[in-house]
Formats: structure tokens, C-alpha cells, sequence
């Protein structure tokens, strides 16, 4: 096993990048990008980082010179020849040949596309434009390597002693919070924690001491690097993003509100099975729901990602009812925010009413909360999102308006055709 600690005080990072693959990426962006490469290749998007933690002033943290070189670095990644036969040869989610033989032909050929980058009041400017299927990529090694940066900027300035006690503390923090959840009878549990990680090497140990500690209780990463190399499932299905773009794209209002169905439609011409998940919530799971099709009440499950998780739960089983389907049978996915405690306390209260699972992000793989003085490594919320398609803005509203994104007229004309009232404020912690 790696010795963490010693790799983080030798470090060079020609030796050890942040980001070593194209595949060190979560299995979602991947599906997503097949379905955007058929069927919206030709929209031209811009991404853009964005830093929610305004006390976290990264450009005052981060060199931009060691910035650029892992940007740069990213650039020169192709797919390999092992990783290739990988994705084109395993079995995802029980479908062999999930990735069409037109799709990796063009992934093979990627290079991913420049990058724009400017400090501005101590933050900074990154951002990625041209084709959707390109610029998406981009998003998870951008996040990946802010997060790793500002790691190292706390540890560079830590001795060698030091760094043995921080990781020894931290190995035993995460193993104690697998110990309770070893208790949860019919737990399933992901490690969805690639984009805010600490550092690559301690989110595949992550992986391993979950895939040691909770045994089949542990169903897979989203990280297909990791999945690969541990020969664990890769998991994950869609997010905010599509949505979000076929939204900035419409036409028209009436357009704009079938948008969300669109993008759900086009889904399930490629997947079947535990991957047709409902993300409801980009603008409002309760509208979202009330006029959603009757063949989407069919499908196998949905996640909840934002606002009270009990509450958006509650919410699903009884539009499942309402729709005659038996939510005993149905998936509910929670991803927002989760710890141990919040774990522990859905998976009492839902297991047996619905199939409970759950992907556990930040708090698993960038966990370093008062470890150091300051708490300087506590995690943050930091997201790359798609801002622009097409010359439009997005616009993201959420179960939870600190969550929300876009122009402030956008936001309310998006209010407006999606009917969403009056929401509840919940803290932003990632």
C-alpha cells in the first residue's frame, strides 16, 4: 500500500500529477458525453469555475505557474491502449459494450480543448469553451487538481513527522465512520467523491478501505480509474448539466419547459435498467414530478441532490404512488452533503419503503476536517459548471436557492415557467 504521507513529502509533480488518465473521471461524465456526442455534438458550451467558499481565496493559495503546468499537463492526456479496451470491452451496469465502437473512435482521437485563465480579487478565472462533448471533460480534472493545489499549499508547509501524524489521523477518522456504517444492515453505499477529493492517492485509499471494510456492502466508485485498476464497478448515471444546457437552448418558454423531459427522453433511448435515475431537482423536484410524463414514472429510481433529503424522498414515493407504481421497488439515490450520522439516519428511515442506496462524496474522500491548525484543509465548495450554450446563459435553480445559478432574470423567468414558489434555504457545506 502507497505510504501517503512519504509520497506527499518527496513530491514532484512530473512524478506523481494530479490528474494521470483521462479516465481519473466519473463514470457519469462519460455516459453523459455519449449522449451529448449523439445527439447535441454541434452546441458550443463554456464552463467556468466557480468558488462558493469566498474565504477560500485560491489564487492567493495556488501559484499559477504550477496551476497552468497541470492544465497544460491535462492537455497532453490521451486515452490508453489498456484504457481503451477497458471501456470498450467491460461490462457496465450488466451491458457489455456500453460505449459505442463511433464514440470511442472519437474519444481515443481527444486531446482536451484550451483554457482560459485570469486571477481576479483572489479567486481565480478558469474557464473552458467550444464543443459540449470536449468542454465537458473538463470539468472533473479542472475541480480535481483546485482541490489537490490548494492540499499542497498546506502541506508544503508541514514537515515530514507532521504529515505521518495527519495521515495516520485522518486513515483513522475514515476507518471509524466504515466501522459504523459496517453496522447498517442492507447498506449500499458509492464512493462519489472524485471532483472535491483530497488528492487521488487517498481517494483510491479511500476506495480500498471501504472495499476492505464493508465488503458487498460497498457497490463501486465513480472514479472509472480507480474502478478499473480495483476492479470494482464503475457507477454513476447523470446530472444538473444536461438539463441545464437543453434549457439555455430552447427557443421558447414552451420549449424551455419540456427541456428537462427531453433530455430524459434521449436518455433512455441508450440505457436501461438501474441507469435510467431521475435527477429532479435542477429546476424544482416538486414541479418537476407534477408534470412529468406517465413513462417516466416507470423508470428504475431517482436521486435526490439537493434541499432535505427526507423531504425530496418523501416527495418521490408518493408521486410513485400517485402514478400506481409500488415505491418498494423503486431506487432513491442520496448524494447531497452525507456523513455517517446522515447516512446512518436516511437508510432507518427509508430502508424497506423504497431501495435505498448512496453515494457518499466529499466527507469520504476529503475529510480533514480539524486536523489542522486554522482547520486549513477543511473541504470547501468549489463547482465547475456550464454557464453558457449557444451564447445563452444557463440556469440552475435547485430544491435549495443557495444553490442556485444564472442571471437574476433568468433565474426568475425560469421560476416562472417551472412553478416554483416559495423554497427553503439549507446551508451550502459542498
Amino acid at each position: 500500500m502507497v505510504d501517503i504521507a512519504t509520497r506527499v513529502w518527496n513530491h514532484k509533480w512530473k512524478i506523481d500529477p494530479i490528474v494521470r488518465s483521462l479516465i481519473d473521471t466519473d463514470f457519469y461524465k462519460l455516459l453523459m458525453c455519449q449522449s451529448v456526442f449523439r445527439n447535441k455534438s454541434d452546441a458550443q458550451v463554456t464552463f467556468s469555475l466557480i468558488n462558493r467558499t469566498k474565504d477560500v481565496r485560491l489564487a492567493e493559495l495556488i501559484d499559477e505557474g504550477e496551476l497552468r503546468e497541470q492544465l497544460d499537463h491535462i492537455r497532453s492526456l490521451s486515452l490508453s491502449r489498456g484504457e481503451s479496451t477497458w471501456l470498450r470491452g467491460n461490462t457496465f451496469y450488466g451491458k457489455r459494450q456500453m460505449f459505442t465502437s463511433e464514440f470511442m473512435e472519437w474519444f481515443e482521437a481527444l486531446r482536451l480543448p484550451p483554457y482560459h485563465l485570469e486571477k481576479r480579487d483572489g479567486q481565480y478565472e478558469l474557464t473552458f469553451e467550444g464543443s459540449w462533448p470536449e468542454v465537458m471533460l473538463w470539468e472533473i480534472p479542472a475541480l480535481a487538481v483546485l482541490m489537490e493545489l490548494r492540499g499542497r499549499a498546506v502541506l508544503g508547509e508541514m514537515r515530514k513527522f507532521e504529515l505521518q501524524v495527519l495521515y495516520a489521523r485522518a486513515m483513522t477518522k475514515l476507518w471509524e465512520k466504515v466501522d459504523r456504517l459496517r453496522d447498517l444492515d442492507g447498506l449500499l453505499i458509492a464512493d462519489f467523491g472524485t471532483r472535491r477529493r483530497h488528492s487521488f492517492l487517498w481517494q483510491d485509499w479511500c476506495a480500498q478501505a471501504m472495499l476492505e471494510g464493508l465488503g458487498n456492502k460497498f457497490i463501486g466508485t465513480s472514479n472509472c480509474l480507480i474502478a478499473k485498476n480495483r476492479d470494482v464497478e464503475a457507477i454513476g448515471t447523470n446530472a444538473h448539466e444536461l438539463p441545464m444546457v437543453y434549457s439555455a437552448l430552447a427557443d421558447d418558454d414552451t420549449s424551455l419547459a419540456q427541456a428537462p423531459y427531453q433530455v430524459l427522453e434521449d436518455w433512455q433511448k441508450e440505457h436501461d435498467g438501474n441507469l435510467r435515475i431521475i435527477l429532479p431537482d435542477t429546476y424544482g423536484t416538486q414541479g418537476f414530478l407534477d408534470n412529468a410524463p406517465d413513462w417516466l414514472a416507470g423508470w428504475t429510481g431517482i436521486r435526490i441532490d439537493s434541499g432535505d433529503p427526507a423531504t425530496g424522498a418523501e416527495i418521490a414515493i408518493k408521486w410513485w404512488l400517485d402514478r400506481g407504481e409500488d415505491p418498494r421497488e423503486k431506487l432513491v439515490i442520496f448524494s447531497d452533503g452525507l456523513d455517517v450520522d446522515k447516512i446512518a439516519e436516511l437508510h432507518g428511515q427509508f430502508f424497506g419503503r423504497v431501495r435505498v442506496s448512496f453515494g457518499w462524496g466529499t466527507l469520504l474522500t476529503n475529510d480533514f476536517r480539524g486536523l489542522t491548525p486554522g482547520d486549513a484543509l477543511a473541504p470547501f465548495s468549489l463547482v465547475c459548471k456550464a454557464v453558457a450554450a449557444d451564447g445563452r446563459p444557463t440556469v440552475k435553480l435547485s430544491d435549495n436557492p443557495r444553490k442556485a445559478m444564472g442571471p437574476d432574470d433568468q433565474i426568475a423567468r425560469y421560476k416562472q415557467v417551472f412553478g416554483v414558489g416559495e423554497q427553503v434555504e439549507e446551508d451550502v457545506f459542498v
